[in-house]
């Protein structure tokens, strides 16, 4: 098993989401996150400026069956990628073990992709 963590635009998330379900992954967490990117620009919008240090991202929690790395790191790099700096990055992880605390179930027996 293997953890994945993406951060990502949030513009991109519903398209990253359908990507990640297209590809049978069906489940994981998301949570809204800040960073601290390269770019240090300030961009003006209707008079208001705004400093871009400060990013607001989506991550992606992912628990898949190593058959299923590929895929997901597929689905998310294709849906997110806009050739532009600050796309995100992706992070694998060993996952050691699973537990369903229902039916107290462990292992890949846990996960729900295939």
């Amino acid at each position: 098993m293997k953890k994945i963590e993406a951060i990502i635009r949030k513009t991109k998330f519903d398209e990253v989401k359908e990507a990640l379900i297209a590809a049978d992954i069906e489940w994981f967490s998301y949570s809204e996150v800040r960073g601290v990117g390269t770019d240090r620009q300030e961009r003006i919008y209707r008079g208001i400026i705004y400093d871009t240090s400060s990013i607001e991202r989506i991550q992606l929690s992912i628990i898949v069956r190593d058959v299923n790395v590929e895929r997901a790191i597929k689905a998310i790099t294709e849906s997110a990628r806009t050739g532009d700096i600050g796309d995100g990055r992706i992070f694998i992880y060993p996952a050691e073990d699973a537990i369903s605390i229902r039916t107290g179930k462990r292992g890949d027996d846990t996960l729900f992709n295939k």
